[in-house]
């Protein structure tokens, strides 16, 4: 049996990819086709998701306009595994700056590798925690491999990537590379796949910051944020659709992913600025 199963053949050359291994990030999911649907992309809208997805959850995303792909996991060894299982990562390497939600499984990351198994000839991967504000299209264009970087503290960010948005090239040789790469002998890749594909793309091309804005620049950078030039959010760490004690901080990102998820067409122009 094939390790990616679509539902359906692809409609275009190009696609927007997400990563959805639970209800939970179903729901994340949901929000982000809507907004995507917004932009008046005419590109494949993919949820590449594991069996663990409920039925429900994939219909709604189905409705939504999603391409739906089922995938494997990753063939990774037992060492592998268990280096990358959630206790360890988490033991060893400590969240001191927010929450990761408990739905989070540290060891699925890595499944967002296969879109290099996918169908298409140009890809923009968007984790599913994201809301696109305004047309992304011209990243399809973009070489291999971009992404924004990983700014939501201090401008020392910025030498580390992001893997929440990036720009990939399907190819079946470059996946091989990668599981060969990934779980060599000895292998550990701290934060999962974003470490790994720095490693993997060394020069990796950065986007600009507002092409991947990490909800936190919200009130550590308010003078970075600028409503009108962000287009895509990202909700690192605690998610909008769960409470948690960062809320009442976040309270009007969170309105409006709540918004995009409810299938309402917000008014970016109404926002308010960030606290200074």
């Amino acid at each position: 049996m094939s390790a990616l199963r679509p539902e359906r053949e692809a409609r275009s050359s190009r696609a927007f990819v997400t990563l959805v291994t639970n209800a939970d990030f179903a729901r994340g999911a949901a929000a982000l086709l809507h907004s995507l649907s917004l932009t008046g992309t005419d590109a494949d809208r993919v949820v590449l998701h594991t069996a663990a997805v409920p039925g429900d959850a994939r219909a709604t995303l189905r409705e939504r306009g999603a391409r739906l792909v089922e995938t494997d996991l990753l063939p990774t060894s037992a060492a592998f595994n268990a280096a990358h299982a959630k206790d360890r990562i988490h033991g060893n390497n400590p969240f001191t700056k927010g929450e990761k939600p408990p739905f989070h499984t540290p060891l699925d990351n890595f499944a967002k590798l296969r879109l290099w198994q996918l169908d298409y000839e140009r890809v923009v991967f968007l984790d599913a925690d994201t809301l696109v504000l305004r047309p992304i299209d011209r990243l399809f264009d973009y070489p291999e491999f971009c992404a924004a970087p990983n700014v939501y503290e201090s401008l020392g960010d910025f030498h580390r990537m992001n893997s929440g948005v990036f720009t990939a090239r399907p190819d079946p040789t470059t996946f091989a590379r990668m599981l060969a790469r990934l779980d060599a002998p000895g292998a550990y890749w701290k934060r999962t796949d974003q470490t790994f594909l720095q490693d993997f793309f060394p020069d990796w091309h950065g986007l600009p910051v507002f092409d991947n804005v990490l909800q936190y620049v919200w009130f550590t950078l308010p003078a970075l944020w600028d409503w009108q030039a962000i287009r895509v959010l990202h909700f690192q760490y605690e998610k909008p659709w769960t409470a948690h004690a960062k809320a009442d901080r976040l309270a009007p990102l969170i309105a409006l992913w709540h918004a995009y998820a409810a299938g309402e067409t917000p008014d970016l122009a109404a926002l308010p600025a960030p606290p200074a």
